[in-house]
């Protein structure tokens, strides 16, 4: 989908955001040292680059959205209405273009600590959850701290028309911390668990189906009905998925227009089921202080390995 000239920095998957490949025989000794597996995705990539949020609008009127496929993780999180926004943290590998971006929630700033200063890319706040955004160990980055990091599509109405060029946005953010281990843990699948081709989550305004696709081993995100389309082209895709159930209360903050907005709790503790590999296992997540990472235990309290490759949290009332 054609977007507002923006420099061209990595061309963008035509499918959906496949792994990256492997260094092949020709690759510099240098590089094999100084690649180790991201604590995002358990795939080889150069050590220390920074960590980018993005703040990426989830409404019908915002799809395709541009750049889901190049994250190495997505949240999607409850905000007003029953709706659900993604935050899409980037390291390994940044796209050209990413959006629509919307606006930051109290819900963010708790979720980001995970995450050593990481620069945060959204389009405005509430004047209470700006003020709480700068007091946050996160680097800003709406758009007037990143000037020509944003532009506007004139063929989208808003407030689904704005988009960011990332690589700017960190160069508006030259002090993003490293990405560092979150709790996430990588490897084979576990004995057990169920057979699982599909799985359906419900939130009060919004269906998120995954459809496990046996081919590329990778679950494909469906919305309200409909294949998550990426604009880049394709379908945006998975290779695990993380139900997480978590405490949602009122964060005493509003949008625009009057709404309430909803704090997910991502410290503390709760159920939570891992999708992988055609399978599904239940286990439960522990993260006992914003400032740590979050942990995933079998019921007998092994841990609960990912497979490698990009993940997908899904933030769910519990």
């Amino acid at each position: 989908m054609r977007r507002l000239t923006v420099p061209i920095l990595l061309l963008f998957a035509v499918a959906a955001c496949s792994d990256p490949a492997p260094p092949g025989p020709g690759s510099s000794t240098t590089s094999a040292v100084t690649e180790a597996p991201s604590p995002l995705t358990g795939l080889p990539v150069a050590a220390g680059k920074p960590v980018l949020a993005v703040k990426i609008d989830n409404l019908a009127a915002a799809r395709p959205q541009t750049g889901l496929t190049q994250a190495d993780l997505l949240y999607l999180e409850p905000v007003e209405g029953g709706l659900t926004r993604f935050v899409a943290v980037f390291s390994s590998r940044l796209p050209a273009s990413v959006g629509p971006v919307r606006s930051a929630r109290e819900t963010d700033l708790e979720l980001l600590q995970h995450f050593q200063r990481p620069a945060l890319a959204y389009s405005g706040a509430a004047a209470e959850v700006a003020q709480r955004v700068a007091a946050a160990p996160l680097i800003p980055v709406p758009p007037d701290k990143a000037p020509g990091a944003y532009t506007r599509d004139s063929r989208r109405s808003a407030p689904h028309n704005t988009y960011a060029d990332p690589a700017k946005l960190l160069a508006a953010a030259p002090g993003a911390g490293a990405v560092r281990d979150i709790g996430f843990r990588f490897g084979p699948a576990p004995e057990g668990g169920a057979e699982t081709s599909q799985h359906v989550v419900r939130y009060p305004a919004a269906v998120v189906a995954l459809d496990y696709n046996p081919q590329d081993q990778r679950w494909r995100v469906g919305l309200d009905g409909a294949p998550l389309a990426a604009a880049e082209g394709g379908a945006v895709s998975v290779r695990t998925v993380v139900v997480q159930k978590v405490i949602v209360r009122s964060s005493g903050s509003q949008d625009s227009r009057g709404s309430g907005s909803p704090f997910a709790q991502t410290v503390g503790s709760g159920d939570v089921t891992v999708l992988r590999d055609g399978r599904s296992y239940p286990g439960r997540w522990s993260r006992p202080a914003a400032d740590g990472g979050t942990t995933f235990t079998q019921p007998g309290g092994q841990p609960l390995p990912f497979a490698t490759g990009p993940i997908l949290v899904l933030l769910v009332p519990a």
